[in-house]
């Protein structure tokens, strides 16, 4: 056999080699295809699962059992109203987080001083107290104060300058509303998007809690309100979160380590062949 003739045999071995190693390869690519399509059914029917576990627990009862305080069964009402309102404005602040957190410490220290007034004044109307005596005593407490200004007025002794009293008697800048709704050290974003969000949900909060005069009504209604708002607000925190791993399962863990044993199977016997047709 001449050269030309070797020559020949050994380009159709190699190129008879190369055929089957191609062969080889699409086989276990179609293999891995179909695992791989088997798989995607499996977390298919997962996710098919969840979506329908989901869809149950959110389905609203339509005769939903009262609770046995009526301070709570009010405050579920409210919360009804309020929470759209604030998830709505929350999800507003994405530049940074310190944004939302001023948004929650403000809205949460706008329901405290809301409610600590009217809390005192309910306390104040406490039921059997003579409220004759009570307006007896301020008038008296009036008195005392007029009647102690009044002659002192002529013996004051004023002593600014015309520029002073000048600049006294010129219309002082209105104050912004916002600076005394803010909380001190918060993002100033913040403070502004929860003020213009208290707005919209004061009403509803004051109404709600001056419906209630029993005091352990009131108590619960003030701690699961302030204890709730919390929890909405680490909620929506949550959703807002972009570090977020995804859910995984067993058998998806298993299917994919059968998958890549498989792989490693078959690539060094790909190599034997090779080497041993060479």
């Amino acid at each position: 056999m001449n050269f030309e003739e070797q020559e020949r045999v050994l380009r159709e071995n190699i190129r008879h080699m190369i055929k089957i190693v191609k062969e080889r390869r699409r086989g276990l690519k179609e293999e891995i295809l179909k695992e791989e399509s088997q798989l995607r059914g499996i977390i298919r029917e997962l996710i098919n699962s969840e979506k329908r576990l989901m869809a149950e627990a959110s389905v609203p009862d339509g005769d939903p059992t009262p609770n046995k305080s009526t301070g709570i069964n009010v405050l579920e009402d409210l919360l009804k109203k309020i929470i759209p309102v604030l998830q709505i404005d929350f999800k507003l602040l994405t530049t940074d987080k310190a944004q939302r957190e001023s948004f929650r410490a403000h809205i949460i220290n706008a329901v405290v001083s809301s409610l600590t007034p009217a809390e005192a004044n309910n306390t104040a109307h406490t039921p059997g107290a003579p409220e004759e005596a009570s307006l007896g005593s301020l008038e008296e407490e009036l008195d005392i104060e007029i009647g102690s200004a009044a002659g002192d007025d002529d013996k004051f002794i004023d002593i600014r300058t015309d520029a002073e009293k000048k600049e006294e008697e010129d219309e002082p800048e209105e104050a912004d509303p916002r600076d005394d709704f803010g909380v001190d050290g918060e993002d100033t974003t913040g403070r502004n998007v929860a003020f213009s969000s208290y707005k919209k949900i004061e009403s509803n909060i004051i109404d709600a809690y001056e419906l209630l005069s029993d005091e352990e009504d009131q108590e619960l209604f003030y701690d699961y309100l302030i204890a709730n708002l919390k929890l909405y607000f680490d909620k929506f925190e949550d959703e807002l979160s972009p570090e977020v791993e995804e859910p995984t399962n067993q058998a998806y863990a298993d299917a994919k380590g059968a998958s890549e044993e498989a792989i490693g199977d078959e690539a060094p016997e790909e190599e034997e062949d090779l080497e041993l047709e060479f």
